[in-house]
């Protein structure tokens, strides 16, 4: 059952600080703070004062983070990225986090002695295989992440798509077409899905309190079925219902660039079409850019693909005038 707006007992929608002790980021073993001691307390204050339109541009907006990459195995960035989420809840915005899993699932399957199926590079995930995906996305990983939010000083829930009915999917329909019969065939990667709809109640309940949600994305079928998701695909379905401010994706490059291999800084969808059919957007950035124009047409207002391998690349983004990536705009 949902609550509707407005209809939300109170004793169950005052969500408080948790009673817990806080504890800063920087206490934390793999934290190697910046040294700041030869800037004037002057200078710090003009720093943080700097960052004031941005609060104010994003204060009260949703800004989705597909958490992926380096970003998620190396300790220090991993401490970054829980704080940059923290003081993006702190100054008034609604961050939500989805995160993928990929090698983490791969090395789950090879210890349990589950051999990975592959057509035309995509996984098949058997029934056997989906429940080991469930286990370790809606598991280890979203608990993980949980609990590094929750060290760094805010309150995350750790949620998936089966969670108050908040995604449902359906099988994938991947399409392929043979390069010598130029036949298509629809490939069958069993317990693949693709997003079909996104409640946003729970989302919308949460974004009034004081919690962070962290999303796995596993969803349920209408079939009784579990599917595991692309994430980058099922953090822009997210993002597009709930007509986010922001969806950014944390990935392992600078974000678009040129043929001369410099940063392109913001691209309108019609300039990203015109850069996939001349070849300088290629290769595994294709799908990606093509996620993000997804994403736009979903309702997102911008979408930036950044190197999540750069400390703090959430708050250079938002709160700096360079941004840490490439921008695409309706």
């Amino acid at each position: 059952m949902f609550w509707t707006e407005g209809s939300v007992p109170s004793s169950s929608y005052n969500f408080g600080h948790p009673p817990f002790i806080h504890v800063p980021a920087m206490n934390s073993p793999n934290h190697t703070p910046v040294d700041l001691s030869h800037v004037q307390p002057r200078e710090k204050a003009e720093i943080l004062a700097q960052a004031l339109p941005y609060i104010r541009k994003f204060h009260g907006k949703t800004i989705v983070i597909k958490y992926g990459g380096n970003a998620m195995t190396d300790p220090a960035l991993q401490q970054d990225f829980a704080e940059d989420v923290v003081l993006l809840k702190l100054v008034g915005m609604n961050p939500i986090v989805v995160h993928g899993g990929g090698p983490q699932i791969g090395a789950m399957l090879a210890k349990m002695g589950i051999e990975s199926r592959f057509e035309n590079g995509l996984r098949v995930t058997d029934q056997k295989t989906v429940e080991i995906v469930e286990m370790v996305l809606a598991g280890s990983i979203n608990k993980e992440i949980v609990a590094l939010i929750n060290q760094t000083g805010e309150w995350a829930i750790g949620l998936c798509g089966k969670d108050g009915n908040m995604v449902f999917a359906e099988k994938a329909q991947k399409k392929v077409r043979d390069p010598d019969s130029n036949i298509e065939r629809v490939l069958d990667l069993g317990f693949v899905g693709e997003v079909v709809e996104v409640d946003r109640t729970l989302l919308d309940l949460l974004a009034r309190s004081e919690m962070i949600p962290v999303i796995a994305p596993v969803a349920p079928g209408r079939d009784g079925a579990t599917y595991n998701i692309n994430a980058d695909t099922f953090a822009g379905a997210i993002a597009g219902a709930l007509n986010a401010s922001r969806l950014l994706f944390l990935t392992d490059v600078p974000g678009v660039l040129d043929k001369d291999g410099n940063l392109i800084k913001e691209l309108s969808v019609a300039q990203a079409h015109e850069l996939i059919k001349d070849g300088t957007i290629s290769g595994g950035m294709i799908p990606k850019v093509e996620t993000c124009i997804d994403a736009i047409k979903a309702g997102v207002q911008g979408v930036v693909i950044l190197n999540g391998k750069t400390a703090h690349s959430v708050l250079l983004e938002l709160f700096t005038e360079a941004g840490a990536g490439t921008l695409l705009v309706p």
